[in-house]
């Protein structure tokens, strides 16, 4: 089988492109590499351009006819970012799909894996969700996701496409033989912002802590992104029979179903690292939400999926990627 990922040069994508490597998949690469990384294609077959170029899309196609599916990664995921810029975020993120979508249709292309999150959900008061969970994005980033769902389910009610949409939640870890990881020297997300902390020696902010959680700080399911990469490879040699008769498009939850908040999250971290990580505490930001996690067995049962990796695994190998990021992806 051969898969088109695009944004498979970023974080995700270019981890759901080793997996397919390692289990007989062969992954095509799309990515404008505005955050993507050349490096992470390297002995990948790797088109450098935007999704919405009509031209390039007719061009890997014909290069590669025998393309049976796409994965759909190439999106801005920073939620402040997409307050900042909601328009930058609704053209690439919704705008951009759209064409692409076209693109693949006039191509022939009928099966697209999408990535989505968990971010559009309105959790109930435990904070867990299911993939029948009502839908209440509470950013610009977050609301581009829902959009893009209900756009391709309509699509796809034509007939002439399936549409499975993927909803992660909270990627953490990288490839554990280290092939790729988080592109950036210093992410925004929390893992992300808790290794900067430790690597300078300061404080870990913990943003928002009056959120009705167990302990006042937010809470997320962090999953590890080599599980992830496997849900899709799952996805991909099962793709048909996801859908029952007459369904065009569905979505499957990902997440390992146990929920973490931040300070807990802080102390998984200071029980892998040899010096512990201090705390101080300030008020949320825009966009940011209390958080949820699922309670959903759609994946298990639809996918056969199953996570592998804790949360302490996940930090492990982050640390793992820090320290040779600069090596492997030098500025």
């Amino acid at each position: 089988m051969k898969v088109l990922i695009t944004g498979g040069a970023g974080y995700i994508g270019s981890t759901i492109a080793s997996a397919c490597l390692d289990s007989g998949i062969t992954p095509v690469i799309l990515d404008n590499l505005s955050t993507g990384r050349a490096e992470f294609t390297t002995g990948r077959a790797f088109y450098q351009g935007d999704i919405a170029d009509g031209h390039l899309i007719d061009r890997v196609f014909d290069e590669h006819p025998d393309i049976a599916a796409v994965v759909h990664c190439a999106a801005h995921i920073v939620v402040p970012d997409s307050v900042a810029d909601p328009i930058g975020y609704y053209r690439n993120n919704v705008t951009a799909s759209l064409d692409l979508v076209a693109h693949l249709l006039r191509n022939g292309c009928d099966r697209l894996i999408f990535s989505s999150s968990a971010s559009i959900y309105q959790a109930g008061d435990d904070f867990t969700v299911d993939e029948g969970s009502p839908h209440a994005p509470q950013s610009p980033y977050a609301r581009t996701k829902a959009v893009c769902e209900a756009m391709f389910s309509d699509i796809a009610a034509t007939g002439r496409i399936r549409v499975l949409s993927l909803r992660y939640f909270n990627p953490i870890g990288a490839d554990p033989q280290m092939r790729t990881g988080l592109q950036l020297r210093k992410p925004s997300h929390a893992l992300g912002v808790l290794i900067t902390a430790h690597e300078q020696g300061i404080p870990f902010t913990v943003t928002g802590t009056d959120w009705p959680t167990r302990d006042g700080s937010g809470i997320r399911d962090y999953v590890h992104v080599w599980d992830l990469a496997a849900a899709h490879v799952a996805a991909l040699t099962r793709f048909d029979g996801l859908f029952t008769a007459g369904e065009t498009s569905t979505a499957i939850n990902l997440g390992t179903g146990t929920g973490t908040t931040v300070r807990e999250l802080v102390e998984a971290f200071n029980t892998v690292v040899d010096n512990p990580v201090k705390t101080t505490d300030v008020a949320a930001r825009p966009g940011d939400v209390a958080g949820a996690y699922t309670r959903s067995s759609r994946a298990a049962r639809l996918l056969e999926w199953q996570p592998q990796h804790s949360v302490a695994d996940g930090i492990r190998h982050s640390l793992q990627w820090a320290a040779v990021r600069d090596d492997r992806l030098p500025d």
